[in-house]
């Protein structure tokens, strides 16, 4: 007789496979974990990573969604939406959904960092810029940053500070 493997376990299992990206696998893995547990917020997350990596953004947000439903303070599963609709220029949405998360935790270097990323794609260069100093301020190594604020302060033809922003 073979034992049932563990929430704990099918969970393990899932991140190996979704980390040797091994995502089609790894999302049977989790919807087993998912059908054991199906208020485990961190697997609905994951859950969604795996179906965005598979290119199935819609089904990702909807998990996405699942995750925040059951647990409102999982910031990655907002940070993942967020992206996926800034990636599809769905900028304003992108922007909700780092707002949204901002009022939970605006200590989060990566909200405002994708919020950044999002307003400069919709041309907000001056909310890209403020956005950009929040993260600056919680995070003031990020090189990335530095860059995307560069850039925008560049579109914005402040030469000088940008020049300063890549240094």
């Amino acid at each position: 007789m073979t034992e049932t493997p563990s929430v704990k376990e099918l969970f393990g299992k899932a991140m190996t496979l979704f980390e040797a990206a091994n995502y089609e696998e790894a999302l049977k893995a989790y919807d087993e974990v998912l059908r054991l547990n199906p208020n485990l917020a961190e697997a609905w997350t994951n859950k969604g990573s795996a179906l965005a990596a598979l290119n199935k953004y819609k089904d990702a947000i909807a998990a996405y969604d699942k995750a925040i439903e059951i647990n409102p303070v999982l910031m990655e599963a907002r940070l993942n939406k967020g992206v996926i609709f800034s990636n599809f220029s769905k900028l304003t949405e992108a922007v909700q959904v780092f707002d949204e998360a901002l009022k939970i935790d605006p200590e989060d270097e990566a909200m405002w960092y994708n919020k950044g990323i999002a307003l400069q794609k919709s041309g907000k260069l001056a909310e890209a810029i403020a956005a950009y100093d929040e993260a600056i301020r919680l995070s003031p190594q990020n090189a990335m940053v530095w860059n995307n604020k560069g850039v925008a302060l560049y579109e914005q033809a402040h030469y000088q500070e940008a020049i300063k922003a890549f240094d």
